[in-house]
């Protein structure tokens, strides 16, 4: 069940038509083929390596595999990853 605080957050993104994302917090990938994926609203990187890039979320744990593997940007808020990506996991 979710908590009082997160369905009024709910609410008023519903309310504001504002992305829910933002307001609740929650993780947002984008994917580009399998060269590029982006991710918002991050809470800090567990594993990198050329093969496997662990970042964590609210959410769960994002488990990015591939090859070639790298970071190209990093802010406080989202992280591009470039490389031949293979799979993508949440793991909760």
């Amino acid at each position: 069940m979710k908590r009082p605080l997160e369905n009024i957050k709910y609410n008023i993104s519903e309310a504001l038509e504002l992305p829910i994302d933002i307001m609740m917090d929650l993780p947002r990938l984008t994917v580009i083929g399998n060269v590029e994926a982006s991710l918002l609203n991050h809470k800090g990187i567990i594993e990198y390596t050329e093969k496997i890039i662990r970042i964590n979320t609210k959410s769960g744990i994002f488990k990015i595999t591939g090859e070639d593997l790298e970071i190209k940007t990093i802010l406080s808020e989202e992280i591009i990853i470039m490389g031949n990506i293979e799979n993508i996991e949440i793991i909760s």
